[in-house]
């Protein structure tokens, strides 16, 4: 008696926290992930390592061979990847790409609920046009486009900066811990967006003044390793000088110690830069140094430097210095 006592109160137990579960952490396990190139491939591989059930599309044959190589389940089309998901991620090259997308068989082929996450980094208008859209159909929506390079999507360390209703993205959430280590929900549709090109913007202005103190360093005789060892402990200190440092030697992982291979491609950064000036003609701000690191990425990539990684800009900077 004692013991079927015990059996009910323990059942009703289980059947009062399942209750009162979010729905995010019971829900999330049938995942789509749109779009297998550098970031994401490992970001999908993460999630289906954390015991989701995902499977990938890309429209890129070489690309999709590639996921299945690395053990991930992959189909044909988009239909076939959106069968009975729960949730679509879409990691795309650019906002044309993902409002073409969401105009195409994406929202279409998708049952009604479910839960479109864009982790591309796009502009803002087109990331509120995918949220429209998605209501639309009767989706429901996040942008979430992220911080971390491809070493923080195999890592699984990325930072996503969420922009959508509190309620999605806390469904989304579990998914989102998966892939990365800090979740920030910026607040409504675009506005992960508008965050990821803010910082962006942050990064390419400071790694060009990182670049510029490193070359007139070099000029006045100090080495590089004496230059590190102040700013990296005094009020230059930033993630462009103690993560990314653009010289070989002081932080042996930055890409500068691997010949500039990119971790964050100069052309991606043009990229950034541009959707930042974009952003800021539209609400009418003047931000001059991001112009100015725009134009210098811009002949950079121009240059023969797109395919390299970002840092590398220290060789331009240093040729512009008569070096």
């Amino acid at each position: 008696m004692f013991y079927r006592q015990l059996g009910k109160l323990k059942s009703e137990n289980t059947a009062a926290l399942c209750l009162k579960m979010p729905t995010g952490l019971t829900r999330m396990t049938k995942v789509t992930f749109m779009g297998l190139g550098n970031m994401g491939l490992p970001m999908a591989l993460n999630l289906a390592k954390a015991g989701h059930h995902v499977r990938g599309h890309d429209i890129v044959p070489e690309a999709l061979r590639r996921a299945a190589a690395a053990g991930l389940a992959v189909a044909d089309d988009s239909e076939g990847a959106l069968a009975d998901s729960d949730t679509a991620i879409t990691m795309l090259p650019a906002g044309a790409d993902v409002v073409a997308a969401y105009r195409g068989k994406l929202l279409s082929a998708a049952r009604p609920g479910t839960l479109f996450i864009d982790c591309s980094t796009i502009d803002v208008a087109s990331a509120n046009l995918a949220h429209s859209l998605a209501a639309a159909a009767g989706m429901r929506a996040l942008d979430a486009p992220v911080s971390g390079g491809v070493t923080g999507a195999t890592a699984a360390t990325l930072t996503f900066m969420v922009g959508g209703a509190a309620e999605d993205v806390e469904r989304a959430r579990p998914l989102l811990e998966a892939m990365g280590r800090r979740i920030v929900h910026c607040g409504g549709p675009g506005l992960g967006q508008a965050a990821k090109i803010c910082n962006n913007l942050i990064l390419g202005v400071s790694m060009i003044a990182v670049c510029e103190a490193f070359v007139l360093a070099e000029r006045l005789g100090l080495t590089h390793q004496a230059l590190f060892d102040v700013a990296a402990v005094s009020s230059g200190q930033c993630w462009a000088l103690t993560t990314y440092c653009p010289v070989p030697g002081p932080v042996p992982t930055s890409p500068a110690n691997q010949d500039y291979r990119p971790g964050f491609a100069a052309a991606l950064m043009l990229k950034d830069l541009n959707l930042g000036q974009e952003a800021a003609a539209t609400v009418g701000a003047d931000t001059v140094l991001g112009r100015t690191a725009r134009d210098l990425y811009r002949a950079f990539a121009e240059g023969g430097g797109a395919s390299r990684d970002f840092s590398a800009i220290v060789e331009a900077i240093r040729k512009g210095s008569g070096q």
